[in-house]
């Protein structure tokens, strides 16, 4: 709806003919194309036929009145704006039509000399139902982005749960694979490199096994994965190595790459414990993880010979490695704790993906 490039039509209700047609003259000199309709019914017809911009509504008239005429304009669908005209100084009307919906009230006279000011309320009445046609044409668009975003968020969602289902499911294929194969393995150094990369491969798949079973998808509950990935390594483990394996862990929430992280480091150090620290059967390791302040505090502890004996010589430093290297991804400081008997690796890192303010460290002994 415009008033700057076409001429504007306007239907004028009044069952005064006399002045319908000063109306019609004064306003086609300012430009306005004037339709004329001498009741309220026959408003209504000719505004059912189309073509009307805006109108100006008489109050007194036979029939259907000014009010009872606006009442039924307002619930035609995109009816046009209504400038409220009477001859009556009651201001008791105006509050009225203007309650009613009216976008302008104004007093006539006999004369026409409300014609300019009824040209002024005229546009103004247009401006403001031009101004309210663009607020709802742009609530509309931004209700349709957010229901377009919500609709294209909840399709990311479901690809990522199956993404993650999908990949979960390869991974630990690939882990029972190489369970099966150092199984049947005569060998026990290549027995003992396909058991460490099948703990490696299945760190990975809990991290996704956990995205796709649970409703979010950004983080991880650490210590339920910690949980289930040590109820892997219990199952895949020969005889009763593993049977003291203990987890005390808090609720801790972190994202799915450092939980990858944390997982394997978890894996390298547990799987070391139960080749070196008991060299005569199982014993215990204890895997802790709690909250202190913005930080995250990871211990993998056992009581067997320590660190100070003589090294395997099938030991390649492959695991030592791994874990400084997913370490320095987190940012965290490992340590060995001096004063424990036999071998407690702690492991320090801040629970949100920044910059921390001590640099990973290598495992000291």
């Amino acid at each position: 709806m415009t008033i700057a490039t076409a001429p504007c039509t306007l239907l004028y209700i009044d069952d005064d003919p006399a002045l319908a047609r000063l109306v019609e003259r004064g306003l086609t000199r300012l430009g306005f194309c004037v339709v004329h309709a001498a009741d309220g019914q026959q408003g209504l017809d000719r505004l059912g036929q189309g073509g009307i911009d805006v109108i100006a509504l008489d109050q007194h008239m036979p029939g259907l009145d000014g009010l009872e005429t606006l009442d039924r304009i307002l619930a035609i669908p995109d009816a046009p704006p209504v400038v409220f005209v009477t001859a009556s100084q009651d201001s008791s009307i105006a509050v009225t039509a203007l309650k009613a919906g009216a976008a302008d009230y104004l007093v006539k006279d006999v004369l026409g000399d409300f014609i300019p000011l009824l040209q002024v309320a005229v546009n103004g009445a247009l401006r403001q139902a031009q101004i309210r046609k663009a607020r709802d044409d742009a609530e509309a668009e931004v209700h349709a982005s957010r229901d377009r975003y919500a609709a294209l968020a909840a399709e990311r969602e479901v690809l990522l749960r199956e993404v993650n289902h999908r990949v979960g499911n390869s991974l630990q294929i690939i882990a029972s694979l190489l369970h099966l194969q150092a199984s049947s393995s005569a060998q026990d150094d290549v027995k003992a490199a396909l058991t460490n990369a099948m703990g490696r491969v299945a760190a990975v798949a809990q991290v996704h096994r956990r995205l796709y079973t649970s409703h979010d998808l950004k983080n991880v509950m650490l210590n339920q994965y910690l949980e289930a990935l040590l109820e892997d390594l219990r199952r895949s483990a020969e005889g009763n190595r593993m049977s003291r394996l203990t987890l005390k862990a808090e609720p801790i929430e972190i994202d799915p790459d450092r939980a990858v992280a944390i997982g394997i480091i978890v894996n390298e150090l547990v799987m070391n414990a139960v080749k070196y620290a008991y060299p005569d059967g199982a014993g215990p390791i204890h895997v802790v993880l709690k909250a202190q302040d913005d930080e995250v505090l990871l211990s993998i502890a056992d009581d067997g010979v320590g660190l100070n004996v003589k090294a395997d010589p099938r030991s390649t430093g492959m695991g030592q490695r791994i874990v400084t290297a997913m370490a320095t991804k987190l940012d965290a400081s490992v340590e060995r704790d001096p004063d424990h008997a036999g071998t407690r690796i702690l492991l320090q890192f801040r629970r949100v993906n920044a910059p921390a303010e001590k640099p990973a460290a290598a495992i000291s002994g």
